[in-house]
Parts: C-alpha cells; sequence; structure tokens
C-alpha cells in the first residue's frame, strides 16, 4: 500500500510539472528536455557499463547540450556540424586512446541518438497544440494496454522479452489512444479527423516498440530499472521509453502528412 501511494504521488508530481513545462514551452521547455536528456543518456551509458562496454560520456552531455543551444540559439551553431564534431572528435579519440575500441564508439553514438536526438523531438513542436499528442499516445497507450491486458490478455505478446505484455492489451492500447485522440481532436477542432487517427494508430504502434526497446536493452544488459530518480517508477527512460519513439513520429507526421 505505501509502494502504491508513493508510485501514485510522485506520478502525479510529474504529470504537473510535465503540463507546467510543456504550457510554458521557450527556454522552460529547452531546459527540461535538455534535463530529461542528460538524465537519461546517463541512465543509459550505466547500463552499457553493466555489460563491459566503456562509452565516452561526455560526448554524449555534451551533444545534448549542443541540441539545447542549437534550439535557443540557433545562429550559433547548427546541426549537422554538431554532428561533425562529434563524429570527429570520437574517431580522434579511438586513435589516441588505447583502451577505447569501436563497440564503445558504437555505444556512444547509440546512446546520443537513442536519447537526446530523439527526445529533442519534443522541442520542435513548442507552442503547437500537437505536442500535447505525443504525450497523450504514449501514457495512452501503455494505460489502456495495460488495463485490457489484465481484464481480457491471453496471448503473449513478447514472452521471452516482457512476459506480462499481451497481443489484446497492444490492440487495447491503441484503440484505447484512437479514442483519447479523437476527444482531444473534437476539442481542439483539430482537421481533418481521418489523418488525426493514422497519426494516432502509427504513433500508438511506435509507443509500443519504444517500451518494447528499453525492455530488451534491459534485459541485454541485466537490469530491472534504468535508476531510481522518480520514486516507484524507475529512471528517466523506465518513464520516457515511449516517449522517446513518440515524438518524432508525431511531429514528422505533422509536419509532412497532416500539414
Amino acid at each position: 500500500m505505501k509502494e502504491l501511494i508513493i508510485r501514485s504521488l510522485s506520478g502525479l508530481i510529474g504529470v504537473i510539472l510535465l503540463i507546467l513545462i510543456v504550457s510554458k514551452g521557450g527556454l522552460v521547455l529547452n531546459i527540461g528536455v535538455l534535463f530529461i536528456s542528460i538524465v537519461g543518456i546517463y541512465e543509459f551509458y550505466n547500463a552499457m557499463n553493466k555489460k563491459g562496454f566503456k562509452p565516452v560520456r561526455f560526448l554524449g552531455y555534451i551533444f545534448s547540450t549542443g541540441l539545447f543551444i542549437i534550439n535557443t540559439l540557433p545562429s550559433l551553431i547548427s546541426l549537422d556540424f554538431l554532428i561533425f564534431a562529434s563524429i570527429t572528435i570520437m574517431l580522434f579519440l579511438l586513435i589516441v586512446r588505447k583502451d577505447l575500441n569501436i563497440i564503445d564508439i558504437g555505444m556512444t553514438l547509440l546512446g546520443i541518438l537513442y536519447v537526446p536526438f530523439l527526445m529533442f523531438h519534443i522541442t520542435y513542436l513548442d507552442k503547437s497544440i500537437y505536442i500535447w499528442l505525443i504525450f497523450i499516445t504514449a501514457w495512452g497507450t501503455d494505460t489502456f494496454a495495460y488495463i485490457v491486458g489484465n481484464l481480457f490478455g491471453k496471448k503473449k505478446l513478447c514472452p521471452k522479452l516482457s512476459p506480462n505484455k499481451t497481443i489484446e492489451g497492444s490492440i487495447g492500447g491503441v484503440l484505447g489512444n484512437i479514442l483519447l485522440t479523437i476527444i482531444f481532436s473534437k476539442y481542439f477542432h483539430l482537421i481533418p479527423l481521418w489523418k488525426i487517427i493514422l497519426l494516432s494508430i502509427i504513433s500508438s504502434i511506435m509507443a509500443q516498440i519504444g517500451d518494447l526497446t528499453a525492455s530488451k536493452i534491459k534485459r541485454i544488459t541485466g537490469i530491472k530499472d534504468y535508476g531510481y530518480i522518480m520514486p516507484g517508477h524507475g529512471g528517466i527512460l523506465d518513464r520516457f521509453d515511449s516517449i522517446i519513439f513518440t515524438a518524432p513520429v508525431v511531429y514528422y507526421c505533422v509536419k509532412y502528412f497532416i500539414f
């Protein structure tokens, strides 16, 4: 009972903070995403250490900060320069550091692309009503999948990877997300509705893929949770594993399909 109360309180505080940060937008949103990215990549690199890999941590933090600078001071540096500089530094370190190998460099790059690069897509929808679909999709899918899976779940979705997930729960997550998206779209008069619904289906599927990806990484590295920053919820990547995938999907669908 005590654990449930702690989990509920920390979850409620997290949601309130998220709403405040996203609503404020601008610099506040960029700082929030920067914080999440740095903590997230820290957790990812810790997981890689469990398998004996030695990613170059400071490059992950520099890349996250670089994305923040690009968003706040776009005239200072560009994304292509940031990528060029990061790759150049990684290859230089591969030459001069005897304790580094190509796998360590690969893990460094994977962490950069997996966490901050994907996470910062949230900021690309700053001040847009569609930004809320990132979170509605991620957490709506997870909530409905959990409820439907517990009530009707029989066939396992990925028994070796995530034994509690079921096919029925997965379908319920998609359908529940469609319902939430329709309600959201009707309230804010988003059109055309069929495109929004299609977006909700695609992003819901990607949210579940994001969840399974995080589970796969945890299974490979032998950890239960990525961290303990959120009492009862684990680490940043435990809570944002779906959002990492839904943020780019929502952004690109809105950019190239809806508009």
